[in-house]
Formats: structure tokens, sequence, C-alpha cells
């Protein structure tokens, strides 16, 4: 039986994240048409709009890759991913933050999508779990970016 705000097959949160989702790409059919440089400021707007609902360490930690993606690969287009920070290119979503509160589970990741060029033979990771965001944890995941950018 499903719980408070389930239905059988979805939560409530995952019919957010599709309506979310549903949103995005009617904004990227309209924002087609537009100059690069505002879908750029449109999509940095948004991306710090959805950062600044977060809360504790997801703020914290969206903070600090958006700092690290715009640093590391200032190619990279911000927008959003099902009510996600992210960040593309060519239109596409290249990576993402899924703070752990959207989901409500222990961890919060930052994950890759298939047009990343991080490959490496016949398996390799395409999402991480973050708690914290350390000088360690900031080098491994610019080493990524810039990776799965080029």
């Amino acid at each position: 039986m499903a719980k408070a705000g389930e239905t059988a097959n979805f939560t409530a949160e995952e019919r957010e994240a599709m309506k979310a989702a549903a949103s995005e790409k009617r904004t990227a059919r309209s924002r087609a048409k537009k100059d690069p440089e505002q879908v750029r400021r449109e999509g940095e707007a948004e991306v710090l709009a959805k950062i600044a609902e977060l809360s504790g360490s997801d703020k914290e930690i969206a903070e600090g890759l958006h700092a690290l993606v715009s640093e590391t690969a200032p190619h990279l287009v911000p927008r959003t991913y099902y009510g996600m920070p992210a960040w593309g290119k060519d239109g596409k979503v290249l990576c993402f933050f899924q703070p752990a509160g959207k989901f409500k589970v222990r961890y919060a990741t930052f994950g890759f999508e298939t047009i990343s060029n991080l490959d490496d033979g016949n398996v390799w990771p395409t999402s991480f779990a973050v708690i914290e965001l350390g000088a360690k944890e900031r080098e491994f995941f610019a080493d990524l970016v810039r990776r799965a950018a080029s």
C-alpha cells in the first residue's frame, strides 16, 4: 500500500522531479532561439535559485560544485535537470548535483550523463556519493569535470 503523498508507482518527490523535467524541456525549446549569453544568464539564475532553496550540507556542496564547474569548465552552461543544479553543453546535460534532501536519502550525489567523456575500459563510475566537499574531493571532481567536458 502506498504511503501518504505517494502513488503506487511514484513518490511525491519523484512526481515533482518529473514535472520539473517537463517544464525544463519547454524552456529548452524556447531558449533554442535565444542568444547563447542570454541562455547562460537564465540558466545561471535558475541554478542559483535552486541552490538557494537548499539547506545544510546540500547547500554547501551545491555552492562548491557550482563554483568548481564554473572555474574548471567555464564553457559548460548552467541549467536545471529534474529541478536540480546541472551543467551542460550543446543543449544536453553533462553533469548534475542531486541533493540528499530532494529524495530524502542519506547522501547527495554528483553525477555525469552519457555525453561525458569519462570512458575508461569496459566499466567506469558515473555517479558519486558526496557527504562533504573538501580540498581532496574538489580536486577529484575538477579532474572528472575536465575529462567529462573535453
